[in-house]
């Protein structure tokens, strides 16, 4: 989360001068070569390509690079931590769809915890106090997005393998983000192509630790810990940019943080149990 929440710095830095679609272009061509690889010694790169679901693949790939560049444009004209704090509502998002798409029982509980972060949302942006920004609604667009990217990555991990959804995640966002990407290329100075490397670099790092992670804990256990983004967010803004959430910013993220790590540990319930 650390490593995420540095790269969402560096992000910050470039979008002010370069076009979203140009290094997000960059990460993408390093992730490809960084899947192709990874999906030749796991099998071979033929083998990967099969999939079940082409356009669920298609789908995901475009929500997913999608997600960054919403993301990443939101950060032109929001604080780290602000941008964090509306974000941080696409766990409930992601468990309110997956009750309404694919029919999953939520339970009272979770669906409480879903109207605490809703709640916590509406607190960060101020609806009718005259301090409502156009701009919040970018990352909330970028927390359904990743949202909906989350349902269907799971409908298509039912058949399809983790190296199969890297490598149609990485070619998918590299052509896409290629046909943007060099209609709004402009070069960069030295030091802008490093801060460009290491976002590209650290961005395949982060998503290692976090594979890595999982070999070691349940998902489950480990949801709570993507909170920590939100905190790494709000110190990284301050020492970077001098930039610190008001009041308000604060005690709407901690209802939404509160919300999704009381949906997390909730236990699933049936239709027989007591809430």
């Amino acid at each position: 989360m650390l490593v995420f929440a540095s790269q969402d710095a560096i992000t910050k830095v470039l979008v002010q001068e370069f076009a979203v679609a140009q290094f997000i272009m960059l990460r993408y061509w390093l992730f490809l070569l960084f899947a192709l690889g990874y999906a030749h010694l796991r099998g071979g790169i033929a083998m990967a390509a099969r999939t079940q679901h082409p356009w669920l693949q298609l789908l995901r790939s475009l929500l997913s690079v999608g997600e960054i560049a919403i993301f990443s444009l939101g950060l032109r004209y929001l604080g780290l931590a602000e941008s964090h704090a509306l974000f941080a509502v696409f766990p409930l998002l992601a468990m309110a769809l997956a009750g309404a798409v694919l029919g999953e029982f939520i339970g009272l509980r979770r669906w409480l915890a879903a109207a605490v972060g809703f709640a916590g949302t509406l607190v960060i942006l101020r609806p009718g106090q005259g301090l409502f920004e156009l701009a919040a609604l970018i990352p909330l667009s970028a927390a359904l997005a990743f949202a909906v990217y989350n349902l269907v990555t799971r409908l298509v991990s039912r058949e399809d393998g983790f190296t199969t959804n890297m490598l149609y995640m990485a070619a998918v966002g590299a052509v896409v983000s290629t046909v943007f990407g060099l209609q709004a290329w402009q070069p960069p100075s030295p030091g802008e192509w490093g801060l460009m490397g290491v976002l590209s670099v650290s961005g395949i790092f982060a998503h290692l630790l976090l594979v890595k992670a999982l070999e070691y804990a349940p998902a489950g256990v480990l949801q709570p810990f993507n909170y920590s983004l939100l905190i790494f967010a709000m110190l990284i803004g301050l020492v970077v940019f001098g930039d610190f959430p008001d009041t308000w910013t604060l005690v709407g993220a901690a209802l939404v943080v509160a919300g999704g790590c009381y949906a997390i540990g909730a236990p699933k319930l049936t239709n027989s149990s007591a809430v």
